[in-house]
């Protein structure tokens, strides 16, 4: 089964019910959109609606014109359309209109600039590049670099369409609504999504529709949605993370919301207008929230919250401190993370499960069709409670590296993908996380992982983030350095940290304190490559810093 038949049962079975609601909180609130509004405004993109609504039979009939459209313009399976757009209605419509062609999707970081849309344009050999208003000038300035883009669909006001472009909804409201004749299997390749590029240039991530699948029952098992839950999504969909979560609601035909903006009041206010139930947040969402409810900025009795029943976590290590905050705050919310990366489809392959709160600080068990191993550099699995690399196996695996086999063959050992990431077992079978494989710290002959002075160090009550990373030494050749955010209001000394530590053993302690914000990507992780650059190549500012 593809994953499109998904989407078609849905629209047969729920067409009148909502799918998918777009809230954007920057406009004002009015009356909600209809169906003939959204299709004879100029743009959905662009509209000054605050919230915009469909049903499941409108998001299989938008898709299903998208897909008509690629068929006019030569589109045929196996070729490969881009995604270029910020989170927003048109989205998961123009996803699957893609799939409905067998060509395959290839979603696009928002961060990109220029050249990285041109090399991973380049390397996924896209055909067509659908884009929004927020990439106008980037796409602007490399138009003529990539000849081999016969069509590009701009998504926005008809008004503001570059020449090069054709309008996206001028273009899909004439085609036809009709299934598109296609044969998918789910040996088919379906979609390209990028790694993160925090070591450079992006690889290119081959997935079949068997592995979309598979994320759809993986995540439906790990969180119960039901047909009455409502999914909160804040996160990327570019990104397989808020996808592969998304599509347990496309499992059982559930509503989910896209919020763009990430300001705490605004995720509990569409939290209580939309009635949400499920809300997926990354760590500094989470801190972001606590940390106004502290304040005094938000007062939770002002929002209906009873029916928020779960928040789920992932994407990064979370710090059990946090947990504990939040559980404090929320003590009626079931608490959950999920480990993944995108060479597994995204989260899931590992999994805590709202049952084992008592296990806070683990990232759970193998995850729903998932099996996991930790092995050493020879590849034979290590005894219970060493350290060794994460491997997993399961459907949601990645057929390769698109164009890298060497790059395939480093991480891909049969059907076991090694992670790049740290871990140990413990005697009642979690896994924990200690850190990835190139963020070691070797200091005077000792390993030193980071993620464990990290979560030390953020159970401080002054520290909003914080990041470790090594630097070079002359006598030791490296040390643990510290790059310590503090929170919102608060000053904080060099001595104050060093006396908090006093209770970690003392090589694992921080021998360098910086105070500076710590970076994260869209994901939540934190970009250690960009702070190793920063501050290995020249003199290391140490000043005291009040948020």
């Amino acid at each position: 089964m593809p994953i499109t038949d998904f989407l078609e049962r849905n629209a047969k079975i729920y067409p009148n019910d909502s799918a998918i609601v777009e809230v954007n909180p920057e406009k004002q609130p009015e009356k909600n959109m209809t169906w003939r509004e959204f299709n004879l405004i100029e743009t959905a993109a662009e509209s000054d609606k605050y919230r915009r609504e469909i049903t499941w039979k409108e998001f299989d009939v938008k898709a299903n014109r998208f897909a008509n459209l690629l068929f006019t313009r030569g589109i045929k399976k196996g070729d490969k359309v881009a995604i270029l757009l910020m989170n927003c209605l048109e989205w998961l419509p123009i996803y699957f209109g893609i799939l409905k062609t067998g060509a395959l999707v290839v979603p696009m970081n928002y961060r990109y600039s220029s050249d990285e849309i041109k090399y991973c344009v380049d390397l996924a050999d896209v055909r067509m590049l659908v884009f929004g208003p927020e990439f106008i000038e980037r796409v602007d300035c490399i138009v003529d670099e990539i000849p081999q883009i016969d069509n590009f669909f701009y998504v926005g006001k008809k008004s503001d369409t570059p020449d090069y472009a054709d309008n996206y909804a001028e273009m899909t409201y004439y085609c036809s609504s009709t299934v598109p004749p296609v044969e998918l299997k789910d040996s088919d390749d379906a979609a390209i999504y990028f790694s993160s590029g925090t070591t450079g240039f992006p690889k290119a991530i081959l997935h079949r529709h068997a592995a979309l699948v598979a994320s759809c029952y993986t995540e439906q098992n790990h969180h119960s949605q039901t047909k009455d839950d409502v999914f909160l999504c804040i996160p990327p969909l570019y990104h397989t993370g808020a996808k592969m979560h998304w599509f347990g609601s496309l499992l059982v035909g559930a509503k989910s919301v896209l919020l763009r903006g990430v300001r705490p009041e605004w995720v509990l206010q569409t939290v209580s207008d939309e009635k949400a139930t499920i809300v997926w947040l990354l760590v500094p969402w989470v801190q972001d929230i606590l940390d106004s409810i502290d304040r005094g900025d938000l007062n939770i009795d002002d929002y209906i919250l009873s029916q928020w029943r779960l928040m789920h976590v992932g994407a990064q290590p979370v710090p059990p401190s946090l947990i504990k905050r939040w559980k404090n705050q929320f003590p009626s919310h079931d608490y959950d993370t999920n480990y993944g990366l995108s060479e597994s489809i995204g989260p899931g392959c590992v999994h805590l499960g709202v049952e084992n709160i008592h296990k806070v600080g683990a990232i759970g068990k193998a995850g729903y069709l998932w099996e996991t191993k930790i092995v050493d550099e020879n590849g034979e699995p290590v005894k219970q409670g060493e350290v060794g690399e994460l491997a997993v196996k399961g459907d949601g695996v990645m057929k390769c590296y698109y164009k890298n086999p060497e790059a395939t063959d480093e991480i891909l050992k049969g059907e076991w993908l090694l992670t790049g990431d740290m871990a140990k077992e413990d005697e009642d079978g979690f896994i924990y996380l200690v850190d990835r494989k190139k963020d070691v710290i070797i200091s005077g002959g000792e390993n030193l992982y980071p993620v464990q002075i990290e979560d030390h160090l953020r159970a401080y009550d002054k520290i909003k983030d914080v990041a470790v990373i090594g630097l070079p030494d002359k006598r030791l050749g490296e040390i643990a350095t510290a790059i310590i955010e503090i929170k919102q209001g608060m000053s904080c000394t060099e001595d104050e940290i060093n006396e908090f530590c006093l209770s970690l053993p003392k090589y694992k302690r921080p021998r360098k304190i910086i105070f500076a914000d710590v970076p994260r990507n869209p994901t939540g992780k934190i970009e250690k490559p960009k702070l190793r650059e920063m501050y290995c190549g020249g003199s290391l500012v140490e000043a005291q810093i009040t948020g």
